[in-house]
């Protein structure tokens, strides 16, 4: 199997719908085997960034929200949608402002993901921020936001226990504890 090449062969595509976020695109062609199959890709217009703000005691901050798609309040990691054309760390700065009103002194990429790539071409960055000061949140008006901040090791916690569930802040949070494992993180 070459793995540079689409086993797909596509004859036609086109956009089923479309708002400022994501588009969603209908595939019709020939799937792997051979046969007529069909594709549907949500198309996001934004990378998702993700940001674990670390402070100096070994906390994290959390942000819990309702989730529209969900139907129902997730704890999640700060992150949000940049344009694809913004550097991934700008987003992140202005994200962790927004939602918590931490500023960062110290920034560093950790992770980058596909979000869910059986069914979109989502892609995120998560960044490890520390040295933090606290100004005013500025949240959007379409956020309804609580902020807490709890020991890493209790986040954790929480992902075993299923109570944290959201992709990128699971992703995220296990990379911190993995990093502090390895020793390459001071807290």
């Amino acid at each position: 199997m070459d793995t540079t090449k689409n086993p797909w062969k596509i004859h036609s595509k086109e956009i089923r719908y479309e708002n400022n976020w994501i588009s969603v695109w209908h595939h019709e062609g020939l799937n792997p085997a051979g046969t007529p199959g069909i594709y549907g890709v949500v198309h996001f217009k934004n990378k998702a960034i993700g940001i674990v703000a670390l402070d100096n005691e070994g906390y994290i901050y959390l942000v819990g929200q309702y989730r529209f798609p969900m139907n129902r309040f997730s704890w999640e990691i700060p992150e949000g949608g940049g344009p694809l054309t913004e550097e991934p760390l700008a987003t992140a700065k202005r994200e962790l402002l927004e939602e918590t009103g931490l500023v960062a002194q110290h920034w560093e990429e950790i992770l980058k993901l596909d979000i869910s790539n059986s069914v979109s071409d989502e892609e995120g960055v998560i960044f490890l921020a520390t040295g933090l000061t606290q100004e005013t949140p500025e949240p959007e008006e379409t956020e309804q936001l609580l902020v807490k901040r709890i020991p890493l090791e209790e986040a954790y916690n929480m992902i075993n226990k299923a109570e944290i569930t959201d992709s990128i802040t699971v992703a995220a949070i296990q990379k911190v504890m993995l990093m502090r494992y390895e020793g390459s993180l001071n807290k």
